[in-house]
């Protein structure tokens, strides 16, 4: 059959393994150095790995191709990466099927995250903790200049004997308890894996890591696939550390700002 199907660009590919990270399906892994589609059939040929690709060596196109199938990337995805691998996919498969119910046209520039979506105005906002003080100022949990990773310096005394919270760019937004619940008396970074030229951003989270006595790293990131590379960049970060008693939390926070999921990754 004629379908979509993802393509790599072997000459743009180097091998980075971030679209593996942000493939939910299991369809990409790295052989030889690049990345390389495994089978026809686990490919759904949405495209949430392309916003994960740092060089642009992932496009989709339409081709003759096997269907996609279900059932057998599901068994794929716990074979290879367990029970935690398949909530994501059927987290994302959701995503998948809700556009398809909708009859919306998927895009296929990047992750679920970059498409639109509206709350019904009756519904109005789901409520969250203390997000409102009314007719009260409510003051930031913050305590630290810069905080975009671009710009903060691996010595900077605010890393010292804290927590450190790797904060994806959206989750402030996304909910308003965020500064309550991961910003308080923690030091942060601030860093998009889709958008940032993300060049020496493992190095520097591993000297951040490496210097400051640091007893966790907590990975708060949405619950879009490319978001996932936020976690893959502290894991490379804390095998370059050198540390073998750092403990790594991710958070996961969803489209409507709801804490989803919480757990440990390393230690």
């Amino acid at each position: 059959m004629k379908r979509k199907i993802i393509e790599v660009n072997e000459a743009l590919c180097n091998g980075c393994g971030e679209c593996v990270v942000g493939c939910a399906e299991g369809a990409l892994q790295i052989i030889d150095g690049k990345a390389k589609v495994v089978k026809e059939q686990f490919c759904d040929g949405f495209g949430d790995c392309i916003g994960t690709c740092p060089t642009g060596a992932l496009k989709i196109i339409e081709r003759e191709a096997d269907a996609y199938d279900i059932a057998a990337t599901r068994e794929h995805v716990l074979n290879t990466g367990g029970e935690n691998a398949v909530k994501r996919f059927d987290e994302v498969n959701e995503v998948h099927d809700a556009k398809e119910k909708a009859d919306t046209p998927p895009k296929m520039s990047g992750c679920p995250g970059t498409q639109m979506r509206m709350k019904k105005a009756a519904e109005g906002p789901k409520p969250t903790m203390n997000t409102t003080l009314s007719g009260q100022v409510i003051k930031s949990d913050l305590d630290q200049w810069p905080i975009l990773l671009h710009l903060v310096q691996p010595g900077a005394e605010f890393f010292k004997n804290k927590e450190l919270v790797i904060l994806s760019t959206c989750s402030p937004v996304a909910s308003p308890d965020v500064h309550w619940r991961f910003v308080r008396g923690r030091s942060l970074v601030v860093a998009c894996p889709k958008l940032d030229r993300t060049e020496g951003y493992v190095e520097k989270l591993a000297g951040i890591m490496a210097q400051n006595n640091i007893p966790k790293v907590i990975v708060v990131r949405m619950t879009v696939p490319c978001c996932g590379g936020l976690s893959m960049m502290a894991r490379q970060a804390h095998a370059a550390s050198g540390r073998t008693d750092l403990v790594i939390e991710e958070v996961t926070i969803g489209l409507d700002g709801e804490l989803m999921n919480t757990e440990t990754i390393i230690g």
